[in-house]
């Protein structure tokens, strides 16, 4: 059989990914007869049917998916180290995508990359906050931001960050009215600010220990959020008590606006970690981010 044309390969990667002919031809600048016609020849080549068509959509078969799947990470190889030659011959340069919650974005990646990224102009970076646990390679990240204990067993990680832990605080006034809790337990009594997780879809039970007693308790109140900033300003406004990361409240707790409670019993979890697939560290733009986000104790 004659070998394969790579740009078949290509074309036929982007007609499986946005599963139509009409918006694969529009994202490949090609006219969509050409296009169909490149598929067919792949196919006639292979002597297999690849996609399915219908009025509404595109799909790949059996065989198609299969292809689809072992060509994707190769392509995408290939593409990396053309990038990573290129740069060779410049300063470094690309766009970098990263997954990161708004926690994460304001105690760590930010502050690391602002006064770096200035000297490197040809550096662009798009950043999604949102606290999901995304799978970066299939999503089109080039890098995720997570707690230790969260990242894959198979993705190069490198810590960004120090350990952290999260903290019960609430207004004065709220404990003038409610009375203090003296143990984790009596937080079931208690008007609660909730944290919904964006990937499970369940509600956060906070997670308490003390002396090897591990405890998680689930919370009721009038509010939910997804967000910690959200969290504080209500505990702020006295709509209860709210368990939020200890950096960012620590000015609140300082100036008297919020009462930390139950500190012995707030544990310290693994800080934050960059994590990647391998074919990302031989970017020179990228090895510049790793570098500048590196926790160096």
């Amino acid at each position: 059989m004659p070998k394969t044309d790579l740009n078949q390969l290509t074309w036929f990667q982007v007609v499986a990914e946005e599963r139509s002919f009409t918006k694969a031809a529009a994202k490949l600048g090609v006219a969509q007869s050409t296009l169909s016609h490149t598929i067919k020849q792949l196919e006639e080549r292979m002597g297999l049917r690849l996609l399915t068509r219908t009025t509404r959509n595109v799909a790949t078969t059996v065989a198609g998916e299969r292809l689809l799947q072992t060509i994707t990470p190769r392509i995408a190889e290939i593409e990396d180290e053309i990038a990573a030659l290129t740069a060779l011959r410049e300063k470094p340069s690309g766009s970098i995508r990263l997954t990161l919650s708004d926690h994460a974005f304001e105690s760590v990646v930010w502050p690391k990359l602002k006064p770096v990224l200035k000297a490197y102009p040809d550096i662009s970076i798009e950043m999604i906050l949102d606290s999901t646990f995304r799978n970066i390679v299939e999503e089109g990240f080039d890098a995720g931001v997570r707690l230790g204990e969260s990242v894959e067993k198979d993705m190069i990680a490198v810590r960004i960050g120090e350990d952290w832990r999260l903290v019960a605080v609430a207004s004065h006034g709220y404990f003038d009215a409610h009375g203090v809790p003296e143990h984790p337990q009596d937080l079931v009594r208690h008007i609660c600010i909730n944290m919904r997780h964006e990937t499970a879809g369940g509600l956060y039970a906070w997670e308490f220990e003390k002396g090897g007693q591990a405890l998680r308790v689930r919370v009721n109140g009038q509010f939910t959020f997804n967000n910690s900033y959200a969290m504080i300003d209500a505990a702020v406004n006295g709509y209860g008590i709210a368990y939020v990361p200890e950096d960012i409240v620590k000015r609140h707790i300082a100036s008297g606006v919020l009462v930390q409670v139950l500190d012995d019993w707030s544990p310290f979890f693994d800080g934050y970690f960059l994590y990647y697939p391998s074919r990302r560290q031989n970017l020179p733009a990228f090895k510049v981010i790793v570098d500048a986000l590196r926790h160096r104790p």
